[in-house]
């Protein structure tokens, strides 16, 4: 099938089935009036496709892509491997979200011509040999399978000639991969990311997470080519995540991660922290009035929580993504009672919205402190309630401890990689990331006490132990997390349970008004 276009003004027909949900939601987007770069879409059906093809496009695909990319320059005004440059990211679009499960690349397109054409187009070199650098190794690493490349340094404020000399070495690295030597065609590299999104469909995390959240193996992944913005360029600019309520709590509030210089992955990915929210909504007045409006727009729109992605590339706001949140259970019961208090809208939907989950059972812990309880270091909830359990500092020793007690994993950046472990821990601390990190998002999904971003920890997976602040501790010690304040605490600390019986028994009415709903 040929390729369906979303940009400003048309929209694309298609269902998620096809197009992936990720696709859909962007049509809508660009329908309602936010500003979405132009894109195109290639269909579901050519997951298998390329499957059967040892991994690579179809003939008729690649013929469809060069059309699809010709007409993205006319929209863009911008050409691929020409001047002014025109650089896409590469996107999976599964039918049900799946975060950080597949793969995407970004700057597809830099080539040794363009990335001089991007000099002259911006005068600003700081900018290009971050974005190079970055292209360089998320291609090696995501492309062609090889070992990461160290991305330190380059997005840090360092001068333009040693920014320059990290990118020309990432680049030579690159070229030398033997798998898939890093191409200077840009349509080489285009071709070989799209297949790269395709086959990581069948990849491990990917099939991980589909077991543990019961999708269908058969439903394959749609594949955005969109035209890239840019967060990491001229200042103002930056890549946010933002929920439209809290997910860990349902309260009613913009809820926000952003960090100034930085691409979408830097926010996502877990490797960082993710600490300019603050300063976005005071030095960027009209960017957070327009995330404002927008959350009523999204809600209006999705009726229900909206979880998006957004960048902005020289003060301009532009929307990557939107998807309903994933949600600890105490929030979902939450926001349903609130978006039906709204009008937005009726109960039987909101009962729809409560299916899945056991909301007699649905309780939350809080630390009963008592006046010797200190708390030994702090960092960024992401989740609800407590958890008290032994340390492990990777998946296998979690696996392995959960066996016979309560497991906290402790690790320095949480990746989706580290799905099995999170499975079975009942909380997870983190010494880089932020709340809306694909990980913490899965976590929270998963009912996990979360804390990301916790300066004070220190990792040696070399020596099995870990420190946080003056508090050395090793495999199997006690602690105990309180996503309620960002605290963590030596030993274990008793709790108290709470259940949230007014918006419980609203619930109850509406069970009783309704027709009788499985829940």
């Amino acid at each position: 099938m040929e390729p369906i276009f979303i940009h400003a003004g048309a929209g694309a027909g298609g269902s998620a089935d096809r197009i992936g949900s990720k696709a859909v939601n962007l049509a809508r987007l660009a329908r309602i009036g936010l500003r979405v770069p132009a894109a195109f879409v290639l269909d579901t059906d050519l997951t298998i496709q390329v499957q059967r093809n040892g991994g690579r496009l179809p003939d008729r695909a690649r013929s469809d892509v060069r059309t699809a990319v010709a007409r993205l320059e006319r929209l863009t005004g911008r050409q691929f491997g020409g001047y002014p440059p025109l650089l896409v990211s590469v996107r999976s679009s599964p039918p049900v979200s799946m975060p950080g499960m597949l793969d995407t690349i970004l700057n597809v397109g830099l080539t040794e011509s363009t990335t001089r054409g991007l000099l002259r187009a911006t005068g600003n070199p700081p900018f290009v040999w971050d974005t190079a650098r970055r292209f360089a190794c998320l291609f090696s690493e995501t492309v062609a399978g090889a070992p990461t490349i160290s991305a330190e340094g380059c997005s840090d404020g360092r001068d333009p000639l040693t920014l320059r000399d990290l990118a020309r070495d990432a680049m030579r690295r690159a070229r030398a991969v033997p798998t898939l030597p890093f191409p200077d065609d840009p349509y080489a590299q285009l071709e070989a990311a799209v297949e790269a999104v395709f086959r990581s469909w069948s990849g491990t995390r990917a099939r991980d997470y589909r077991r543990l959240m019961d999708i269908h193996d058969d439903t394959g992944t749609a594949v955005i080519v969109q035209a890239m913005v840019f967060g990491n360029g001229r200042c103002p600019s930056g890549s946010g995540v933002g929920f439209t309520r809290n997910p860990s709590t349902g309260v009613d509030e913009l809820f926000i991660d952003f960090a100034f210089n930085a691409q979408g992955e830097d926010v996502v990915a877990g490797r960082h922290r993710v600490d300019d929210s603050a300063r976005l909504m005071t030095t960027l007045p009209a960017i957070a009035r327009e995330l404002a409006d927008a959350k009523s727009v999204l809600e209006r729109e999705f009726r229900d929580m909206q979880d998006f992605e957004f960048t902005v590339e020289a003060g301009v706001l532009h929307f990557l993504q939107t998807r309903s949140g994933k949600r600890t259970p105490w929030a979902a019961l939450q926001i349903a009672v609130d978006l039906v208090r709204s009008h937005l809208i009726d109960p039987y939907e909101a009962l729809r919205h409560l299916e899945s989950y056991e909301l007699e059972d649905l309780s939350r812990s809080r630390l009963q402190v008592n006046a010797t309880s200190e708390p030994i270091a702090a960092a960024v909830p992401a989740g609800i309630g407590t958890a008290t359990g032994a340390i492990a500092l990777d998946c296998d020793r979690a696996l392995e401890l959960a066996k016979t007690r309560s497991v906290i994993l402790v690790r320095r950046d949480l990746a989706t990689t580290d799905l099995p472990g999170l499975a079975v821990a009942d909380g997870v601390l983190t010494a880089h990331g932020g709340r809306t990190s694909h990980a913490a998002v899965v976590a929270r999904q998963l009912g996990k006490v979360c804390l990301a971003g916790c300066s004070a920890l220190l990792v040696d997976e070399t020596r099995r132990r870990c420190s946080l602040g003056s508090h050395t501790f090793v495999e199997g010690d006690i602690i105990t997390l309180d996503a309620d304040s960002g605290r963590v605490y030596a030993g274990a600390i008793p709790t108290v349970i709470e259940r949230p019986e007014e918006a419980l028994e609203i619930v109850r009415q509406w069970r009783a008004a309704a027709t009788p709903v499985s829940l």
